[in-house]
């Protein structure tokens, strides 16, 4: 029963700013892996952000300087902070996850159903 769920996307202005939150919730062991993927219409889904459990990050080139990813390992949450929102940003945002639960012995991969980021010129 381990769900990711975002929140934080919606309408914002070109040079605004949003931030992002995915949150992992039910029966819980470990989390290594979270990372921010976009989808745009017409176009395939690509890496945003990842931020491995050690804390290491890494961003697209088409991001960096603008996007920051963290990770808040006690709530099991993984943000996206955005500044410097061009409408190129402009996509369907989904958290992406490898989480072992109580009940496996293995890690799985997991995908939250996303959140809209609109940003208008």
């Amino acid at each position: 029963q381990v769900q990711l769920v975002e929140s934080g996307g919606g309408l914002v202005q070109a040079g605004g700013s949003l931030r992002l939150s995915c949150a992992a919730s039910g029966s819980i062991f470990s989390i290594s892996y979270m990372g921010w993927y976009r989808q745009a219409q017409g176009k395939q889904r690509e890496l945003v952000a990842r931020i491995a459990g050690g804390g290491s990050t890494d961003y697209a080139d088409s991001v960096k300087g603008r996007f920051t990813i963290s990770r808040d390992n006690a709530k099991n949450t993984v943000y996206l902070q955005m500044n410097s929102l061009r409408p190129e940003d402009t996509a369907v945002y989904y958290c992406n996850a490898d989480i072992s639960s109580i009940s496996k012995y293995y890690m799985n991969n997991y995908w939250g159903r996303g959140t809209q980021v609109t940003v208008s010129s």
